[in-house]
């Protein structure tokens, strides 16, 4: 792995654990075993850094997830297949969602980093819209409300399971999103 790669996984941990105040350069270019002043050279700055983290973190998601006619084709459903992505995420790498983080609070981030944790969130409704039309025969409206049910009560309850120190509440919810639901 080479230095940006390491920079951007210590950022993304960092974040994921406590938003993008929760990471400094320094801190990064001890934990990767640089100097400060390296960071510069792959980021000059702490906003570059978090949009690319953002920008990464959207991609890696997708890549993770595949599309929703793909996973059809599969057999597999494509929302329990998003659901499990988030709970991948909470149960086996115990970290929070980093946009969900991000978008918490996306009125103090610098606008680069706002951008690409907005593109996230709208790359999630497109994939989770066409899900549910793939799913149940839906309007393009009642497609687009589901799909922001399920997002907003995925991270929600991302964020209810952190605080509470228990992933029980993220498989309470997740129960509700069912042929109902979608």
């Amino acid at each position: 792995m080479n230095k940006r790669e390491a920079l951007l996984n210590a950022a993304e941990t960092k974040a994921r654990i406590g938003g993008y105040s929760n990471f400094s350069f320094r801190e990064l270019a001890a934990e990767v075993g640089i100097k400060s002043a390296s960071v510069h050279y792959h980021f000059p700055t702490k906003e570059d850094l978090g949009a690319e983290l953002a920008k990464r973190y959207t991609e890696n998601f997708f890549i993770a997830l595949g599309s929703p006619s793909d996973l059809l084709k599969q057999g597999k459903k494509p929302i329990a297949e998003y659901i499990r992505v988030f709970r991948h995420a909470l149960e086996k790498d115990q970290l929070m969602c980093l946009c969900g983080l991000f978008g918490a609070e996306s009125d103090a981030l610098p606008e680069k980093v706002k951008l690409n944790t907005k593109i996230f969130f709208e790359k999630n409704l497109e994939w989770l819209q066409e899900a549910v039309k793939l799913s149940v025969s839906s309007t393009e409206t009642i497609a687009r409300n589901k799909a922001l049910f399920i997002l907003s009560l995925l991270e929600g309850s991302m964020m209810v399971s952190n605080v509470l120190k228990s992933n029980d509440a993220f498989g309470a919810v997740t129960e509700f999103i069912g042929p109902e639901f979608i």
